[in-house]
């Protein structure tokens, strides 16, 4: 059905993609610098206790409900977003935050490639080529790059809101993937 939640309970997966939303549209948003003065070590603190803590935990509730496949999802990015949230601030190389980022990318692929709702991919697509794209920012030193990175983690966020929202408000949550039926003709 078109409306429904992939698997597991509509809770614990409609609080990870609010999470989500929340901690993309924040971290996006301090890269594009789209907002006077900032930047994404304003995003920190949501990160670690949002993005970090928030999705861990709805991750465990995902496993405890045998929804393995949010449980992976959440409790990895969570890690991932806690460890990004305590690194944040010490002096380490752009070459080692670029490692970092293209490490969390490649878990991030990972998720895309798993499957699930057209919005889950979307989701986990769009944020992998953010931080794709920061990582090459960073072994660059390449400030376009990473504000394109932003904006793809802004979209990726604004992906996560709508699916938690259609979820809530019984909105479409898949495009349909039939063909548009008979007698229809494409003219050039």
């Amino acid at each position: 059905m078109a409306n429904d939640v992939s698997a597991g309970s509509t809770t614990t997966t409609i609080a990870g993609r609010l999470a989500l939303f929340v901690t993309l549209l924040a971290f996006g948003l301090g890269y594009t610098r789209v907002i006077h003065s900032v930047t994404a070590d304003d995003a920190v603190t949501i990160a670690h206790y949002v993005g970090g803590v928030a999705l861990f935990l709805v991750g465990l509730l995902a496993f405890r409900d045998h929804d393995s496949a949010s449980g992976t999802a959440y409790t990895a990015v969570g890690a991932l977003w806690f460890t990004w949230a305590l690194s944040s601030g010490n002096q380490i190389s752009a070459n080692s935050s670029g490692l970092f980022l293209a490490l969390f990318a490649a878990v991030v692929l990972s998720l895309t490639l798993a499957g699930g709702d057209q919005l889950t991919q979307a989701t986990y697509g769009l944020f992998f080529v953010s931080l794709l794209l920061l990582a090459v920012a960073r072994f660059a030193d390449n400030s376009s790059l990473a504000k394109a990175g932003g904006w793809f983690a802004v979209a990726a966020g604004a992906v996560a809101w709508y699916a938690a929202t259609a979820a809530l408000a019984h909105w479409p949550t898949a495009l349909s993937r039939r063909a548009a039926g008979r007698g229809v003709t494409a003219t050039g």
